[in-house]
Formats: structure tokens, sequence, C-alpha cells
């Protein structure tokens, strides 16, 4: 029988190697959106439960020297009135998600076009879609609308902000 004995370094090299290699078989991506929990994950913003899947959004930020962190909104709104309250807000690596509003699928916000009109859980009234039609706002115009649509709708001056 033959023995074969390994030196403490090899041992130890040995066991750091399993440990890179198991950790680098995780499937929590550091990029894009993330599977939400419907009716038991909450807006980060105003609490409500995240329910309706076509117009649902999520913010991922880069806190420096720490893993991605996902905040999820029920309402494109909340996921910008919150973002511009962040740190990172001016962040190029925070990424916006939004589910486009025809198919459920989670597109990148930035490069969206917003539907205007439609009935949305904090009545900011955007859908996205990932093709541009008559009349959609872009980003940037969908941050404005938003802005808009929050000064009529918080004439009382209420603060959501927890």
């Amino acid at each position: 029988m033959i023995k074969v004995l390994f030196t403490a370094k090899e041992k130890t090299f040995f066991i750091l190697l399993v440990v890179l290699f198991l950790s680098a078989c995780g499937n929590d991506k550091q990029t894009g959106a993330v599977d939400v929990k419907w009716d038991r994950d909450a807006c980060e913003r105003c609490q409500m439960m995240l329910s309706e899947r076509n117009f649902a959004a999520q913010v991922r930020v880069f806190p420096e020297g720490k893993r991605s962190k996902v905040y999820k909104f029920d309402d494109m709104g909340c996921a910008v009135l919150w973002l511009d309250t962040q740190s990172y807000k001016d962040d190029p690596k925070t990424e916006v998600w939004v589910n486009n509003y025809l198919t459920n699928d989670w597109i990148n916000a930035k490069n969206a076009w917003f539907t205007r009109g439609l009935t949305t859980p904090m009545n900011y009234g955007l859908g996205a879609q990932p093709e541009q039609v008559e009349g959609a706002l872009n980003y940037e115009q969908a941050v404005k609308h938003i802005y808009e649509v929050e000064k009529k709708l918080n004439i009382h001056g209420g603060n959501l902000e927890h």
C-alpha cells in the first residue's frame, strides 16, 4: 500500500483551492436584475408588496469594497425618487432595471422607452419597453415626467423616506 503524505503547505494550498473553486460556482451574479418574490418582497421606498409584474423596477448599486446590492421597487417612480437620495445616484456602475410591461422581461431602464398614461402601482403611469414607439419617453424624459407627477401627487408634503 502506498501512503501519500502532504506537507502543511500543500494541505493549506489544497483547501484554499477547493474554497476558491466552490465560491466561483455560486450563482450570485453581480450584475443585472434578480428574481423577485412576488407578493413577499416590499418596495424599498414605499414598502408596498411587489405584486404588479408589469411595472416593477430594481436598482443595483456597487458600494465601495463590497458586493453589489439590489433594491426592489413596485413602480419606476419609486426607484427614480429613491435613487435620487442615494450617494451612488451618479455612479456610472449603478444599474436600473424595469419590467417590460408587455412581456414582463427585465430590461435596462436607461435604454428603455416609456409609454405614458398607464395605471401603475404608484400612479406615475409609465410602462417600459425596449422599442421606441410614437410618444414614448427615453430614460431622461421619464425621470423628468416622474418628478412632474410627484409634484402633483405630493401636494401635502408626505414623506416616504424611512
